[in-house]
């Protein structure tokens, strides 16, 4: 099971430190902000139904694997500093761990960061417009199914990019409805 907390100190030397709270975060606060998490075994997905179910329905068309390590990343440290920086993408970003782990911290309704601890087997769907960041954890490693709808975008737009389509759509959805209920 993922395990997801609140950041309540940021200030760190290191952004791959743990920064691990009291304040647990659960599945159905992650849904509020419209993260959504999968469990699959990372070495027999393939031939998971429900992951193919699901990879089906929502029409993951295109994949690819990225390795992040110092050995296999080109410039390692300034793709790594680009990861960490707060931003958004026009697409969903969806994210099956294969092996090694990191951390993806996204914000909750108030604007405070939660860190989502991925593991292998961890399948993550970010949704489009939301404001995140990633960094691996202390092994520097991480293995990575990533899974588009039709042609990959990659792009990161940094915040701030508040008057972008995607990220209205996003408050819209997530923030506007729960802070008018």
């Amino acid at each position: 099971m993922v395990r997801a907390w609140r950041i309540l100190q940021e200030e760190t030397d290191d952004p791959r430190d743990a920064l691990y709270s009291n304040e647990s975060v659960s599945l159905e606060q992650l849904a509020q902000v419209g993260v959504e998490y999968f469990k699959f075994d990372a070495d027999t997905f393939e031939q998971n139904d429900d992951y193919l179910k699901l990879k089906n329905n929502r029409g993951y068309s295109y994949s690819d694997t990225i390795s992040v390590s110092r050995a296999t990343l080109p410039d390692f440290d300034a793709k790594i500093k680009s990861f960490f920086e707060e931003h958004l993408h026009t697409d969903d970003e969806i994210r099956f761990i294969l092996d090694g782990s990191g951390y993806f911290d996204v914000r909750d309704l108030d604007g405070r960061w939660i860190r989502i601890e991925c593991v292998k087997g961890d399948l993550l769907v970010l949704p489009s417009g939301i404001y995140h960041r990633f960094t691996l954890d202390k092994k520097d490693y991480i293995k990575a199914l990533r899974l588009f709808i039709g042609v990959p975008v990659w792009t990161p737009h940094n915040r701030p990019a508040d008057s972008m389509k995607e990220r209205l759509d996003y408050v819209s959805k997530y923030l506007t409805a729960t802070t008018t209920n």
